[in-house]
């Protein structure tokens, strides 16, 4: 069961000017489910993506690359669940190629001008005979209030779609801002989450996209953690489709870039503490701050340890609060010259550490209080600096376990 996380009504969920969506029931995996999406694009749209660094990268995450560096603009992307199309070698390339040609035919475009997406199982090969059966239907179902849907159709082991629409104005210029996501486990992104796909209507010049997608994902997907383990096939990718009016983005440090960046990182930010409390089988929603530190880098650094220790996910899961864990993990997470004596730890309202030992007003009972709730923030403060970082993860249960043992069952 998702923590605080609720399925979104499509009501809530803007159009995009020019973006329109179509999904299909393709059979790729399971029977009866929606699992391929269509995206298609309006003429003189931009796009920018960001992708895995896994060097065991899935084929669709290859031929993305080298289509985003063609002279080609790119129209239209398709995603399938249930398949990740990754570690199936040059079949799986080719696999991936015939699906961009598919849906190029159909829509008069050339193969290039198409991004292919996949998630699911690693290893299996594309059943591309059922997608490209399934491609006529998504198209057929082309709509750009279709974003829930699509949201339902990426999903694996999600328990709920994930979705998120803000709009604001830019000088006088009303904007949209409209994405979904998908993951629950194997999330530990780096440079992009699972799959992430944020759409606007607002003219940004391609170079200025790019950079406003690599701030938002700093601030979002690569700030979430329930696992610790990076997907072969994590991309996200941000289009700017331009039919709002506005005077073009040509720079993401202008005021309105600025304004953009608030808003695409509002969506961002939802969808990534969406994933974490959505992640397989987890109970809890825990937030770190690392407070006072002397770079960002290492405030990060210390809270990831935090947030990918085994010991203190399951604490967390128990409600123990054997918080010694938490210390253990601060003190190797590879600041050598980390002076524990000045560190300050808090859980929620509860401080519990004080200048690096415990806190003489703290009780176990307060811990045990805090661990109890569904949500709780874990404070640490370094004393050493400036710099803050926050990440969102989760606990670990038995039924992560489950999950991932019965996953191909």
């Amino acid at each position: 069961m998702a923590v605080g996380l609720f399925a979104p009504e499509a009501s809530a969920l803007y159009r995009v000017a020019g973006v329109r969506l179509g999904v299909a029931q393709a059979g790729i995996r399971k029977p009866g489910r929606q699992d391929l999406l269509v995206m298609v694009l309006p003429e003189g749209a931009e796009i920018a993506g960001i992708f895995t660094r896994n060097r065991f990268c899935a084929a669709p995450v290859q031929l993305c690359r080298e289509h985003l560096q063609a002279a080609d603009p790119v129209r239209a992307l398709v995603v399938n669940t249930g398949n990740a199309n990754a570690g199936t070698g040059a079949a799986g390339l080719e696999d991936a190629r015939a699906t961009c040609a598919e849906v190029a035919r159909l829509l008069g475009l050339r193969p290039s001008q198409v991004l292919p997406f996949s998630t699911g199982v690693i290893m299996e090969p594309l059943p591309l005979a059922r997608v490209l059966a399934g491609i006529p239907a998504c198209i057929e179902d082309l709509r750009e209030d279709n974003w829930l849907a699509a949201a339902q159709a990426i999903m694996t082991t999600d328990t709920v779609p994930k979705a998120a629409s803000c709009r604001i104005s830019i000088g006088g210029t009303p904007i949209t801002v409209t994405g979904i996501a998908k993951g629950a486990g194997m999330i530990h992104p780096d440079m992009a989450t699972l799959l992430a796909f944020i759409a606007t209507d607002a003219a940004v010049e391609r170079n200025a996209l790019q950079d406003l997608l690599a701030d938002v994902a700093d601030q979002s997907f690569n700030s979430v953690t329930v696992d610790g383990d990076t997907s072969t096939n994590d991309s996200f990718m941000l289009v700017a489709s331009g039919a709002a009016g506005n005077t073009p983005i040509l720079d993401a440090r202008s005021d309105a870039g600025r304004m953009l960046a608030e808003a695409l990182a509002q969506v961002a930010v939802e969808l990534a503490q969406a994933i974490v409390r959505d992640g397989e089988g987890a109970t809890k929603f825990i937030t770190i701050q690392v407070e006072s530190g002397r770079t960002r880098d290492e405030c990060r650094r210390i809270a990831f340890a935090i947030a990918h220790s085994p010991l203190v996910k399951t604490a967390f899961f128990a409600s123990d609060p054997n918080l010694g864990r938490i210390l253990a993990a601060i003190g190797y997470a590879g600041i050598g010259d980390l002076d524990v004596a000045r560190i300050d730890l808090y859980l929620d309202e509860v401080k519990v550490v004080s200048g690096g030992g415990r806190d003489p007003g703290y009780q176990e009972a307060q811990g045990q209080r805090v661990m109890q709730r569904s949500e709780i923030t874990v404070r640490v403060v370094l004393g050493r600096g400036s710099e803050n970082a926050t990440v969102w993860t989760c606990d670990l249960s038995h039924d992560y376990v489950t999950i991932n043992a019965e996953y191909r069952t």
